[in-house]
């Protein structure tokens, strides 16, 4: 009932362990089974960690993980230096959903990017100024997933790759534009 880690999880992982700081906040969305959360807990000065799954929460605990149930990052008012997420980034056919909490773990809705840009959606109120993101996408729609991050002014870079059968999953380092950073100066925070 829990998403076990893959080749995604390996990539969020190997990406998050080159750019954490000792210094750095840090949020994981979608924790599963607490794999990347439990080997940054003691190279941060703070890791929480979300999943809506009751399944996964449960098994983050057992780790020692501080982990929220939640849907993304609702209810979430702290902003972090590091944001991590290893999205569902698959469209989910009808006859292959099976009504349990794995569907939510891999199904990213329409085009497989619904998940994203909900993510997306929520970065700016999340990001300290000058924090970055690590967002896992694969390469069946990756043109789509940059287009929602350029629209929401938002810069990438590709920090990591991993080739996989039928698709590449990108590593995906994202930050606030200066015109964002602008933005919350501006606002007092």
């Amino acid at each position: 009932m829990i998403y076990e880690p893959a080749e995604d999880s390996e990539l969020l992982l190997e990406c998050a362990l080159k750019e954490v700081r000792r210094s750095d906040k840090v949020i994981e969305i979608g924790v599963g089974s607490g794999f990347v959360s439990e080997k940054l807990m003691n190279k941060c000065s703070l890791l929480i960690a979300t999943d809506v799954s009751p399944f996964a929460v449960k098994e983050a605990k057992k780790k020692e993980i501080e982990v929220v149930r939640t849907d993304l990052v609702k209810g979430i008012k702290k902003r972090f230096s590091l944001v991590l997420f290893n999205p569902p980034y698959l469209e989910l056919e009808e006859e292959f959903k099976r009504g349990d909490w794995i569907d939510k773990a891999i199904d990213g809705g329409k085009g497989g990017i619904e998940v994203i840009c909900r993510f997306l959606d929520f970065l700016d109120e999340l990001l300290e100024v000058g924090g970055r993101a690590i967002l896992i996408v694969s390469s069946i729609n990756t043109p789509h997933v940059f287009e929602e991050i350029g629209k929401r002014g938002f810069n990438y870079e590709v920090v990591g790759r991993k080739k996989l059968f039928f698709e590449e999953l990108l590593a995906l380092k994202i930050t606030l534009s200066h015109h964002s950073e602008n933005k919350h100066a501006g606002a007092g925070i």
